[in-house]
């Protein structure tokens, strides 16, 4: 016999594997388009999502920032490339890179991938915004996160 249900049941949040941050998807019915592959906008939905959970799982607290007036983050540039369709019932992986961080915005690289297939790329930049709108300075913290995340150089290339 199943145990009852106490409480609600933690949210999947994904997790780092070394500098990338991998949260599973499933795609269901509603996410898919008459001709039954994933409506181009929802990949959009399961980048934001497992941006969200990454920011959380470094100790990011975007809505207690939001509450102490300090800002938010905002998505300032977007390209997406559409590769390969995902259908119903796939299992999609969406994978989150830090590619640059500076005072103020972070670049990330997001993809999701089926099976080690790549369906759809994603660059994106987030700047950190007043709650007037305007852009500032992030939290130190929070440029502390993300810089953790950045590949090291590699051994003879150039450093800016």
């Amino acid at each position: 016999m199943p145990t009852p249900l106490t409480s609600a049941p933690e949210a999947p949040s994904g997790r780092f594997d070394g500098q990338r941050h991998v949260f599973p998807v499933r795609v269901y019915f509603e996410d898919t388009d008459l001709s039954g592959v994933v409506y181009h906008a929802n990949y959009l939905r399961w980048f934001e999502r497992a941006r969200s959970d990454m920011l959380r799982l470094l100790g990011i607290d975007q809505r207690a920032a939001h509450e102490a007036g300090e800002g938010a983050f905002a998505v300032t540039d977007l390209a997406l490339r559409y590769l390969r369709p995902a259908r119903l019932d796939d299992g999609v992986l969406i994978e989150s890179t830090v590619a640059a961080v500076s005072r103020v915005t972070c670049n990330l690289v997001q993809k999701a991938l089926r099976g080690g297939e790549l369906l759809c790329e994603a660059q994106v930049r987030v700047a950190f915004v007043s709650p007037g709108g305007r852009a500032r300075r992030q939290p130190a913290h929070f440029t502390a996160a993300f810089s953790s995340l950045l590949a090291p150089p590699q051994e003879g290339s150039a450093t800016p």
